[in-house]
């Protein structure tokens, strides 16, 4: 009797043992957050809502996080992170604010403070050193403006330098987007001249189409223009973005269906990659760059695909990857229209679809760039979203690459 109460003990025990171990195994780890910005309806005068979502850490599959929040604002177009990721910056078009969040180590977002331009934000981004938001602005006078941050939080603006093109000083100029070097050196704005480039319309001016100025970045943040600022840029520029060693710069053409390479020299003057332009998907919209600085990603927003190409190191040509299907393309919702990549792995892409209402989530293959869907790919978000980030969960380590 004894032997027996034993060797049911031991079967409860080993029983539970097995239990726990699947159970383990089972369980979901969130290896980071993702945030869209969409609005609460379809119309105009929605608020602009921040929807976050839970990224598993091995399929890469969102699952709902924590609570959504208001984005300070009606109309969220374009969200950037500090470098730390403990700060979160969205800019509402419809009533031309830029709101900070603080992003606690558990995914929750608390909105501290906000400014008001004068001007429709278009895109934003932080500098390495985290002391400054750069944030370019205007539908008919477009503009780069610096604020200065301290400890998260959006002081006054340091400076504004308004984007014209010699020669051309009464061009409508119309920015599209901005990226800061990660050595935190200069700081680059895509944009186009609607004077001389407007479908449907008249235009005015024989300039060429599309630009992309630079800036360098001085002590205590003053800006200059850098040699031969600004330079050429296809005919509507929509994206730009640089590689995390600071050697390389990218613009996708929005009309031309092609993405642009520069170099940069050591006066942040930029060279044209002589090999380039490079072909993407039709109406290439948004741009993003493997934390490795190994793979280039571009969301095509008519085609509805991601185009994906690995950065020949030592020139920064992209060449075009095949993905796992043997297709150079691969699959979204309806219009994407930004694109990010986790930090924490490295291994997860997510596109934020405008008319889908949705994310389509793709897992990277480390080794070949090739992409995959994501389980249960697409995820809805709510109406019209227009710009995704992702942040490390807690105090989890990221992929960076050293200059």
């Amino acid at each position: 009797m004894k032997f027996n109460k034993l060797s049911q003990l031991f079967l409860v025990s080993a029983i539970g043992l097995i239990l726990a171990i699947f159970l383990t195994a089972c369980q979901l780890v969130t290896i980071d957050f993702v945030f869209v910005a969409a609005s609460a309806g379809n119309s105009s005068s929605s608020n602009g809502q921040i929807y976050a979502y839970a990224v598993d850490d091995q399929s890469g599959a969102l699952r709902t996080g924590q609570p959504t929040v208001s984005s300070g604002g009606t109309s969220p177009v374009a969200m950037a992170l500090s470098p730390d990721f403990g700060n979160l910056y969205v800019a509402n078009a419809g009533n031309n604010s830029v709101v900070h969040f603080s992003v606690a180590s558990n995914g929750v977002l608390t909105q501290k403070d906000s400014v008001t331009l004068t001007a429709i934000p278009v895109s934003l981004a932080v500098s390495p050193a985290n002391n400054a938001l750069f944030v370019v602005s205007g539908t008919t006078s477009g503009a780069l403006t610096e604020f200065a941050i301290s400890s998260g939080a959006i002081g006054s603006a340091a400076a504004t330098l308004p984007l014209t093109v010699p020669g051309y000083a009464s061009d409508t100029i119309v920015p599209t987007g901005v990226t800061v070097l990660a050595n935190g050196n200069a700081v680059f704005v895509s944009a186009y001249d609607q004077s001389a480039y407007n479908p449907g319309g008249t235009t005015t001016s024989n300039a060429n189409p599309g630009w992309l100025f630079g800036y360098a970045i001085g002590s205590g943040g003053t800006l200059s223009p850098v040699a031969a600022n600004p330079y050429q840029a296809g005919v509507r520029p929509s994206a730009v973005a640089a590689d995390p060693t600071s050697r390389f710069v990218y613009v996708t053409d929005f009309a031309s269906n092609q993405l642009i390479g520069y170099t940069v020299q050591s006066n942040q003057s930029l060279n044209f990659m002589i090999n380039g332009p490079f072909k993407t998907g039709n109406e290439p919209s948004a741009i993003v760059i493997d934390p490795r600085g190994i793979y280039i990603y571009v969301a095509n927003a008519l085609d509805s695909t991601v185009s994906a190409y690995s950065i020949a190191l030592p020139t920064g040509t992209p060449s075009t990857v095949v993905s796992a299907t043997g297709t150079t393309t691969n699959n979204t919702d309806t219009e994407p229209v930004a694109i990010a990549i986790d930090p924490a792995l490295g291994r997860f892409v997510y596109t934020a679809n405008h008319l889908g209402n949705s994310i389509s989530g793709f897992r990277l293959n480390a080794n070949t760039g090739t992409l995959v869907p994501t389980q249960a790919t697409p995820y809805p978000t709510g109406d019209i979203p227009a710009a995704v980030v992702s942040v490390p969960h807690g105090n989890h380590a990221t992929q960076t690459v050293t200059p």
